[in-house]
């Protein structure tokens, strides 16, 4: 990407990426012609000399190239002015920025918000990359639409230890390898803390590079391969059968890949109990529960019934050879990647606190 989008650069098999057009913009000067359709960035407080906090919007986009942030608009000199007053120096005479024309959200409210896509893969025209930063934390709060961004040390002293789990990396040019996303090795999936009998090997890259695990914020929910998803999809629905109406419709596909759908009635405010969903990676867990496992279709009615689908989606359907962690199952998690120890770390936080913590109201 660009700092602010690495479609420039990079796409993945099967995802389907914005159109982006290279612009050069010189990082000594602010001209708001080239700045305002990308520097999104929302400065809210400066933590050192080489960290950087800044507030986020995060849209539901639905598979763009690994991995986006979405960010709420300010006005150019605003965006400015705090990035060089954190950084020593410029580290790049010349900056890489992108143009796009189009994106597609699950809310398309939400769409209006938005100007601007930030770059946060391994390729060497990230926002990361270009600026030098090993280490950067977010937390994407309970909303869906808003968090932090932290840019070097978290220094969570506070919180509760993160989790670490590898960044895996194959330095062969795979064709379904993506080698500037975030990769992890996913091991299980649980549901009710008990593991799913799926064999190991169904979470492990072939030879071709196909069934890796990125971690992304740029993509709502998560995908799992068919034969993971067929898994949990029967489990999850044994369990809840007796407390929700499946939706008997099997043209009706949310997403193109989300089939298990069910009716609840719009005078029932709050959901039953439904079983957690435990995503197993090597070192690390992500817990998903409660309104998270199942996500309420906007503006999908069934007479006197809203819709909700279980938000983990058959990665076969959308022809994408690959898991993808969306950041719809991110909420309240604190997501550090750290690029020198080639790890990334969790942690489950209550992002509207962790922002207080920084002077960020979420």
């Amino acid at each position: 990407m660009s700092p602010w989008s690495s479609t420039l650069e990079v796409s993945s098999p099967g995802f389907t990426a914005t159109k982006h057009y290279p612009t050069r913009l010189h990082s000594t000067r602010t001209d708001p012609h080239l700045t305002k359709p990308f520097l999104v960035l929302h400065p809210s407080a400066l933590t050192g000399p080489r960290t950087s906090l800044y507030q986020l919007h995060v849209t539901p986009i639905t598979f763009v190239t690994p991995p986006f942030l979405m960010l709420t608009p300010l006005p150019p000199m605003e965006i400015w002015r705090p990035m060089f007053s954190t950084l020593e120096a410029p580290i790049f005479p010349v900056w890489s920025l992108g143009c796009m024309d189009s994106v597609f959200s699950s809310n398309t409210d939400e769409d209006s918000k938005n100007t601007g896509l930030m770059g946060m893969n391994r390729g060497s025209l990230s926002f990361v990359s270009q600026l030098g930063f090993l280490k950067f934390s977010y937390c994407i709060s309970g909303t869906d639409f808003s968090g932090l961004l932290l840019l070097g040390e978290s220094n969570l002293t506070w919180s509760v230890p993160l989790n670490y789990t590898p960044l895996i990396q194959i330095s062969a040019p795979l064709p379904y390898f993506d080698r500037v996303a975030y990769t992890v090795q996913l091991e299980g999936i649980k549901v009710l803390d008990r593991l799913l009998p799926i064999p190991k090997s169904t979470f492990e890259p072939d030879h071709t590079g196909a069934g890796q695990t990125m971690v992304d914020s740029g993509t709502q929910f998560t995908f799992l391969l068919g034969p993971a998803y067929t898994a949990l999809r029967t489990a999850f629905l044994n369990q809840t059968d007796s407390v929700l109406k499946v939706l008997d419709d099997p043209d009706f596909v949310f997403q193109g890949a989300m089939d298990l759908c069910y009716l609840v009635p719009l005078s029932q405010r709050v959901l039953p109990q439904l079983p957690t969903v435990t995503l197993v990676f090597h070192g690390a867990e992500m817990t998903v529960s409660g309104d998270k496992v199942l996500y309420r279709v906007p503006g999908e009615l069934r007479g006197n019934d809203s819709v909700h689908c279980l938000s983990f989606g058959n990665s076969d359907l959308l022809g994408v050879e690959a898991y993808v962690i969306g950041h719809h199952h991110q909420q309240n998690v604190w997501m550090e990647f750290d690029l020198e120890k080639s790890r990334i770390g969790l942690a489950q936080v209550r992002c509207d606190l962790a922002g207080q913590r920084y002077g960020v109201a979420l």
